[in-house]
Order: C-alpha cells, then sequence, then structure tokens
C-alpha cells in the first residue's frame, strides 16, 4: 500500500524524540515499563542503550533514526495492522519501519508476552 508523499514526507520529518515519550505513556499506561520499551526498539533497531540516547538528545528525525539502525531479522515477521493498514503491506521502507515500531509498542502496551513481541523462537 502506497503512502501518500506528503504523510511520508511529515513522518520522516517527525521527531523520534517527540515520539518517544507518548510510546512510554502508552505502555506505562497499560503496566509495562520503559525498560521493556527500550528492550523493544534495541530488539527492532540493533541499537544499544547509547546510540538510542544519543538520537533522543539530538532530536533526530525518524528518517535519521531508522537510517542509523540496522533492522532485526525478524521484523518481517511482524503483520497485523496499525492505523487501518496491514504493516506488511506499505511499500515505502520508512513508513514500514515506523509502523513495526508501532506495532511492537501496540503489542506491548496490549500485554503479550515479550518473548511473542520479540518474534523469538519457541522453545
Amino acid at each position: 500500500m502506497a503512502t501518500p508523499p506528503a504523510t511520508l514526507e511529515r513522518v520522516a520529518r517527525m521527531s523520534f524524540a517527540s515520539v518517544y515519550p507518548l510510546y512510554v505513556a502508552k505502555v506505562e499506561k497499560k503496566g509495562r515499563t520503559s525498560a521493556e520499551l527500550d528492550e523493544v526498539i534495541r530488539w527492532l533497531t540493533g541499537l544499544d542503550d547509547a546510540a538510542i540516547a544519543r538520537h533522543l538528545a539530538a532530536q533526530s528525525t525518524f528518517a535519521e533514526f531508522f537510517d542509523d539502525a540496522d533492522l532485526h531479522p525478524n521484523a518481517s515477521l511482524i503483520t497485523g495492522v496499525i492505523c487501518g493498514v496491514r504493516v506488511e503491506e506499505i511499500e515505502e521502507p520508512l513508513m514500514q519501519k515506523v509502523r513495526y515500531l508501532d506495532k511492537l509498542v501496540d503489542e506491548l502496551a496490549k500485554g503479550r508476552p515479550m518473548q511473542k513481541v520479540l518474534r523469538a523462537p519457541v522453545a
């Protein structure tokens, strides 16, 4: 599914630091922790805590944030609907990465076990 160019541009310019507190509020409201959120972000992006903190302090855009990331090989296992759109059908790479993160945050907030959120193999 194609994202309108104006929407894609707006999301690319959006500051990761401006959205991060909203992610924290969402998961904490549902009884999860910011540490769990950070674990999800590290898993998806391959960034360590220091790199995430740098992006937050620098007010990096989503484009800059995801340019610095190495998406987890299992990120393609993230499926489902977010904002009325199936994440696996999003054509633009940046928008898909942002929606992957949104989907993981939603799953975390809904109480899904961390092993499932992180697409860990079943033992």
